[in-house]
């Protein structure tokens, strides 16, 4: 049964400036909260690891972040904002960077009102770090402010490379201000290996070489997974019942020896943002659509909550093994709308690491979820305490209840 939830109990009060509008100076001087069996603490980020149970496994969200954000000029000079959500021809983010003239995606398209489809719009001058690349953006097809856009370009340049001389890092909107230097560098993981996302999985902001050094130092095992994060993480819930909100899909990748670790191991696992809770809860609603029709499918928005399932993690998860042995694939790549909400049961993580999140949001529903609706002692703590809020703020420890 879908959940009847109201977003209003899901509030508290975020003054502006308990909002980071900027990272610390080192990545790991955050604060870190713990909560665990109910009883809230904190530490320094630097102290994570030893704070995690011993023995467990620690999984990571290697996605990158792209320059998403484009800037161009109609021939009338109205500036239009252009931002790149998902690939469309070609479909592949790999074989869509790698594209050396041409390529088509998915945009939020900012003062489009009078754009039409065909239309031709030149980038905007600036710094002419473009200078013999000379891309243009063409209208395909609209609906309200997302549509369909080619980019051209010459120079045999992949668009990987024009995006990195031509785009911007697309910084949450709640920062309020513009990119600048220091966003090239720190809106970004450590370890963030595989381009695709418009906004940072912010919960492996705080990592360095020393804590992830201290991590591996303690027997803890670490694996990755790779959800390109939406721009849909942005999107409020407008909808006073929260079943009345939408979830963005979003594309993710498995290996085959993490799929096996995770269905033999007994020990906790640790996930490293919400992205990567996501993640690998999704796995098992995975795993019964291989059980039951035979092959990996998109996990909907409310699966979870239709039925009851009879089958086990590790039934499950040996169903998506079974499946890429059967059709020689060493990866599951798939996608997920799946929404986590008071009521959900987990079946995968124990654990997990993230930062504070806005009022009324699906991620503040996702924490309520994981701590047995225990949500208020934690946030009401960080404030009383100077926590930092959101992307470049303080972090958390939070242990299932």
């Amino acid at each position: 049964m879908i959940p009847q939830i109201h977003i209003e109990d899901f509030s508290y009060p975020l003054p502006d400036e308990r909002i980071a509008k900027y990272p610390l100076e080192e990545r790991d001087a955050s604060k870190l909260l713990i909560y665990r069996d109910g009883q809230v603490g904190e530490r320094k980020f630097r102290n994570l690891a030893e704070e995690l149970p011993a023995g467990c496994l620690m999984i990571f969200n290697d996605t990158k972040v792209v320059p998403a954000r484009l800037f161009f000029r109609r021939a009338t000079g109205a500036h239009v904002e252009i931002f790149c959500l998902d690939p469309d021809d070609p479909a592949e983010y790999n074989t869509n960077f790698a594209a050396t003239e041409r390529c088509r995606w998915k945009c939020v398209i900012g003062n489009a009102k009078r754009l039409k489809a065909g239309e031709v719009l030149t980038l905007d001058a600036g710094s002419g770090a473009w200078d013999g690349i000379e891309p243009t953006a063409r209208l395909i097809s609209r609906a309200g402010q997302t549509g369909v856009v080619e980019f051209s370009w010459r120079g045999g340049l992949p668009f990987s490379r024009v995006l990195e001389l031509c785009g911007q890092v697309p910084i949450p909107p709640y920062l309020n201000r513009e990119t600048e230097a220091i966003d090239l560098e720190r809106y970004q993981t450590l370890y963030a290996h595989i381009r695709g996302s418009v906004a940072a999985p912010t919960a492996g902001l705080h990592f360095t070489q020393r804590v992830l050094d201290d991590i591996a130092a303690r027997g803890i095992e670490t694996a990755n997974v790779c959800l390109h994060v939406g721009a849909g993480t942005f999107l409020p819930v407008k909808s006073s019942l929260v079943s009345e909100h939408p979830m963005h899909r979003e594309p993710f990748v498995v290996s085959r020896d993490l799929l096996c670790r995770l269905r033999d191991c007994s020990q906790p696992v640790v996930a490293v943002g919400t992205t990567s809770v996501r993640t690998l809860e999704s796995l098992y609603y995975v795993g019964i659509s291989c059980l039951e029709g035979g092959s990996p499918a998109d996990v909907e928005q409310w699966a979870p909550y239709e039925r009851t399932y009879a089958p086990t993690r590790a039934e499950a998860l040996d169903a998506i093994v079974r499946y890429l042995d059967a059709n020689g694939l060493q990866e599951l790549k798939v996608g997920t709308r799946i929404i986590i909400v008071p009521g959900f049961r987990f079946r995968v993580v124990d654990a997990m690491v993230t930062n504070f999140h806005q009022p009324q949001s699906t991620l503040l529903l996702l924490i309520s979820a994981f701590v047995g609706g225990d949500w208020h002692t934690i946030y009401d703590y960080a404030l009383a305490n100077g926590f930092r809020f959101l992307s470049y703020g303080d972090s958390s420890l939070l242990f299932r209840r």
